[in-house]
């Protein structure tokens, strides 16, 4: 049989709901409902045949409604958003009936009932989520055909990242109320380091009372970003500046001088509240990190505390890796110390031999240039750990690791990262976890959201036996950084804690989860083959060990377990599993 047609064309679709729906349904759902149907047959249903609409369904709190012009679609959005703002005037800010619409201009797929599916429509309905109460957003292609012929402003929110959606999609905010952009300020210029602004968070909730709640989480943000050493921070006098306005990220970048921008949001419903968060690099407008926290409202102090934890924890790793890529691009010949340290990182977190080696070249061009750089310490300590581990227990390696990390910590008091590498390798080298947790409690006052102090403390916790306090310490990291460059360590710790509590089904998933996050890492493979052989999966053991020998050659579990200085009944377990595994001992 002839498979049926379909009808397929292009419209401008516009997507509305009701802000708040639930919370004004909540309180007063018969009013509610009145004053909607009077708001639809008075307004929205005339405005909508005027601009030559067609309504395509009705959706309790929303609506989808097709048009053949993208300028029809715009200027009926702003005349409901105007004439909406008129009619509720009078009624308290909290009860007030706002619409958030969106509108994309795309192919879409009309049925025999004449409702609309597609690309068209489902970019539309995201887009009307990134509208504020009252506002309008539009599609990249929806603005494109609009030609400047309305004469209302519009401004840029870069690329957005829209659920279901794969590609990155252009938007733009109107700016209603007869208010254009303020005059543009004066660039300046960046920084010689890492530079980001953290922006007032837009209060979702039609509630002022949590307007406080947001601007004070965006205080503490800055002031826990503003304790990491290596990042410049703009000051909340000067963020805060742009409060209340629409703005083009790029300006705003341009305007304070910084290559990265935070963004957020915050929408209180019941007793739950949900912050939303993304990372702008603000010379493309593009996006580097996204993360929404979704908690009870029990304790809004503690909310606010863990929510900055979260953020500050999240965004260091992640500036990181982007700082990372940017100097890739850059001419080997024009690197200073700080590129230098930056361009070493990559090998020098792959805690294995042959790149640590080459990261030590790079590291000690940058000492060359500052003998003082902590970071550069630290790291040429993390280089000689593995080559001691990793490579043969050679005297000079450790000599090297110890004289590094106390280099660091002398250079290093106000650097969170420089800190923690430096008591890790004091504690795994020097067997000195006195000195080690020194270090890492002095990291921790620096910045109480650096996830690879927990990461690597729980590392120095494991070896040493501690099960249940490495497990403490590696998951808190987690928390804290989920996505962190260092999670497998973190892994690792989570699979001795269990395996040195007899917990062989826990310790294996952590394993492969270490894996995962680093598959070119032997101890991984090493950590992942014992559980398995506890387990009397013995094939996948034996597989798993193979793997440890084609990534080291070299490698004997007795040289670990010494180097570390594992603790004898955690090395005696280990060997009797590793042993008919097929490792060398």
């Amino acid at each position: 049989m002839e498979a049926a047609r379909v009808e397929r064309r292009l419209a401008a679709i516009l997507a509305a709901d009701v802000a708040g729906y639930s919370r004004l349904m909540e309180r007063d759902e018969a009013g509610t409902l009145a004053r909607l149907k009077a708001h639809r047959r008075e307004l929205v249903d005339p405005l909508v045949a005027g601009h030559r609409g067609r309504v395509v369904k009705l959706m309790g709190d929303g609506a989808l409604v097709e048009f053949a012009s993208a300028v029809d679609a715009v200027e009926c959005a702003a005349a409901i958003q105007e004439g909406m703002a008129g009619r509720e005037a009078g009624v308290p800010e909290a009860e007030r009936v706002r619409f958030r619409i969106g509108i994309n201009l795309g192919d879409v797929i009309r049925e025999a009932d004449g409702d609309l599916y597609g690309d068209g429509v489902n970019v539309a309905a995201r887009l009307e989520q990134l509208a504020e109460p009252g506002g309008i957003v539009v599609s990249g292609t929806a603005f494109d055909h609009l030609r400047g012929g309305l004469g209302r402003a519009f401004a840029s929110l870069g690329e957005q990242t829209l659920k279901n959606i794969e590609r990155p999609v252009r938007a733009y905010r109107m700016v209603l109320g007869g208010g254009g952009a303020p005059p543009e300020r004066p660039a300046l210029p960046l920084p010689d380091r890492p530079s980001l602004a953290v922006l007032p968070f837009e209060n979702l909730s039609g509630d002022a009372e949590q307007g406080y709640f947001a601007d004070g989480t965006v205080e503490d943000i800055i002031a826990g970003l503003s304790r990491i050493k290596w990042l410049f921070v703009v000051a909340r006098n000067s963020s805060f500046t742009y409060k209340g306005k629409t703005m083009d990220v790029k300006r705003v970048g341009r305007e304070l001088g910084v290559r990265y921008l935070l963004q957020g949001s915050l929408r209180k419903s019941g007793d739950r509240v949900r912050i939303s968060t993304q990372m702008i690099e603000a010379e493309t407008g593009g996006h580097l990190w996204v993360e929404r926290y979704d908690r009870p409202l029990d304790d809004i102090f503690a909310l606010q505390d863990e929510i900055t934890l979260a953020v500050v924890g999240a965004i260091e790793p992640s500036l990181r890796r982007v700082e990372v890529e940017r100097v890739k691009r850059m001419r080997p010949d024009s690197l200073d110390a700080y590129d230098l340290v930056l361009r070493s990182q990559p090998d020098v977190y792959s805690g294995m031999p042959e790149r640590v080696t080459e990261a030590l070249v790079l590291l000690e061009r940058a000492l060359a240039l500052d003998p003082a750089y902590a970071l550069a310490h630290a790291f040429a300590a993390m280089c000689h750990h593995c080559l001691f581990l990793r490579a043969g227990l050679r005297e000079e390696n450790l000599a090297a690791s110890m004289r590094h990390a106390q280099a660091a910590i002398v250079h290093g008091q106000d650097d969170a990262l420089a800190l923690t590498f430096a008591g890790f390798s004091i504690g795994m080298d020097g067997h000195d976890h006195a000195a080690a947790f020194a270090a890492f409690e002095a990291a921790l006052a620096v910045s109480p959201s650096s996830a690879v102090t927990y990461i690597l403390g729980s590392v120095v916790l494991a070896w040493a036996g501690e099960a249940e306090r490495a497990i403490e310490w590696g998951e808190r990291a987690m928390r804290l950084s989920p996505f962190d460059l260092w999670a497998f360590a973190a892994f690792h710790s989570l699979t001795l804690g269990h395996f040195h509590r007899g917990r062989y089904e826990e310790a294996a998933n952590a394993a492969h989860k270490a894996v995962q996050s680093n598959p070119g890492h032997s101890i991984s493979h090493m950590l992942l083959a014992a559980p398995l052989a506890k387990l009397g999966r013995l094939e996948e053991a034996k597989a798993a060990a193979a793997r440890v020998l084609e990534l080291q050659p070299a490698f004997r579990y007795s040289r670990q377990f010494s180097g570390v200085d594992c603790a004898p009944a955690l090395a005696a377990s280990l060997s009797e599993a590793l042993r008919v595994t097929g490792l060398p001992e």
